[in-house]
């Protein structure tokens, strides 16, 4: 009898020791999916057909040109214990290309990079949310609407993302859905994380341009916790670009017009930023730097014709030379190749204001094509460089539709809030106040 009772105490407190724990890395937001995590049986489904999927991609020669079909493109692998079903995948192994994302990275970061953290999110979708270890990739469970929303719409998503290849709008990398027969079928998405890399981020919002519950609460209580604020904690604050303020506000104004075609709101800017450093600020001048940013965006052009390249004077003798990619988004390895160009450009000998005169004429030759000078690093469609700092942006939650639910939601808090900016409005009416908001906040 004493050894049963010894026994269950025992038991109870290795269970209140795990919910601590459980409890503790809640708290700081994310925390590993081990063995003892309930969502663990999950994520090992998912790494294992993703692992099979990538690699069968990796042998499979890319395509030029997509067609009708592959936008309705079902494939599903068979495993002992569950079924993995993919959705167009030829469409997202191209966008993923066109990131200069490769099926190893991918496959590495999915499937070989360590366990999966899980993101401990206030959404109202009750979603699971994952990240692979290195934190480049996002996972999060969509309901069976939503996906096929996603699908329905993915070839004018598509085409919005050729029109403008320097999109905000996050950047879905792969559909699929966990089938264990007789108990789960789980949707699932893939997307590029925003906020990668993540280590010197000192601030997050979530910004959707209203103010009713628009405010977090600021204070940690002297805990480690990662806060996302809101709309109104960004009050007498302004997002600093500089020469890049009006290509951001046109970029945004064409996002959510597309989002407006979608019939979609509630959509938000992700919004994080850091202090560049000394040798950042100085790196910017470089000429090495900007060529490695103009060949990026040039590349990054999924259908390039004769016409779309834009003509930089800068360039002329500089563009054939080879200059080696890197992935930080430091300025260590710019200033590298700068020193490590066949004639060399040391920092110091470079005129400063020509070089910014001829960055404007660049940067405007740029914008004429939707385009902009991407940082020289692996998430540069949602890194920004202002003058003094560096901006994470990207546009997510794009699948709530103004159906007759948020219709009457929309009256509800006309009543409830007379005369306050909400959330739940219609769609022309959020695109032009988020748009307004946007304008109204940078410089």
């Amino acid at each position: 009898m004493a050894q049963r009772k010894a026994a269950g105490t025992s038991k109870v407190a290795r269970r209140r020791f795990w919910w601590h724990l459980r409890w503790r890395w809640r708290m700081l937001g994310v925390f590993e999916i081990n063995p003892e995590h309930e969502c663990y049986h999950l994520t090992s489904m998912i790494k294992e057909g993703m692992q099979n999927l990538i690699q069968a991609t990796m042998d499979t020669p890319g395509q030029d040109t997509l067609t009708d079909e592959d936008f309705k493109t079902e494939e599903t692998q068979t495993y002992e214990d569950f079924e993995m079903q993919t959705f167009a995948p030829s469409v997202f192994a191209k966008l993923r290309q066109s990131l200069d994302i490769t099926e190893g990275e991918y496959m590495n970061s999915l499937c070989l990079g360590g366990y999966y953290l899980q993101f401990v999110s206030n959404s109202k979708s009750k979603a699971d949310f994952f990240v692979t270890n290195d934190k480049r990739f996002f996972l999060k469970t969509q309901s069976r609407r939503e996906v096929r929303f996603l699908l329905s719409n993915l070839q004018a998503y598509m085409d919005h993302l050729e029109k403008y290849p320097h999109s905000l709008m996050v950047r879905f990398l792969g559909v699929h859905r966990i089938v264990i027969p007789n108990q789960m079928k789980k949707y699932f998405i893939v997307m590029q994380s925003v906020f990668y890399p993540d280590e010197r981020i000192n601030i997050r919002y979530d910004i959707k341009g209203c103010e009713v519950g628009r405010w977090t609460n600021p204070d940690t209580g002297g805990k480690q916790i990662i806060k996302v604020l809101k709309d109104r904690n960004l009050s007498g604050q302004f997002i600093s670009l500089g020469q890049e303020k009006s290509w951001f506000a046109s970029q945004v104004k064409a996002d959510a017009a597309f989002l407006q075609e979608l019939n979609v709101l509630d959509y938000s800017l992700l919004l994080a930023h850091q202090p560049l450093h000394q040798d950042e600020l100085k790196g910017k001048h470089s000429l090495a730097n900007l060529v490695i940013q103009a060949t990026k965006s040039v590349d990054l052009d999924d259908s390039p014709t004769v016409s779309d390249p834009p003509t930089i004077p800068l360039l002329e003798e500089t563009w054939d030379k080879a200059v080696p990619d890197t992935t930080n988004c430091g300025s260590d390895q710019e200033q590298a190749v700068a020193e490590g160009t066949s004639e060399g450009i040391p920092l110091q000998k470079i005129n400063h204001d020509a070089i910014e005169t001829r960055t404007d004429s660049v940067l405007q030759e740029f914008h004429k094509h939707h385009k902009r000078l991407l940082p020289n690093c692996k998430n540069g469609i949602h890194v920004i460089d202002g003058p003094d700092s560096r901006y994470f942006v990207g546009i997510i939650d794009i699948f709530t539709v103004y159906n007759w639910k948020k219709r009457l939601e929309n009256l509800w808090k006309s009543l409830r809030y007379p005369g306050r900016a909400f959330s739940t409005v219609r769609p022309a009416k959020y695109s032009r106040r988020f748009c307004q908001w946007i304008q109204d906040h940078t410089q």
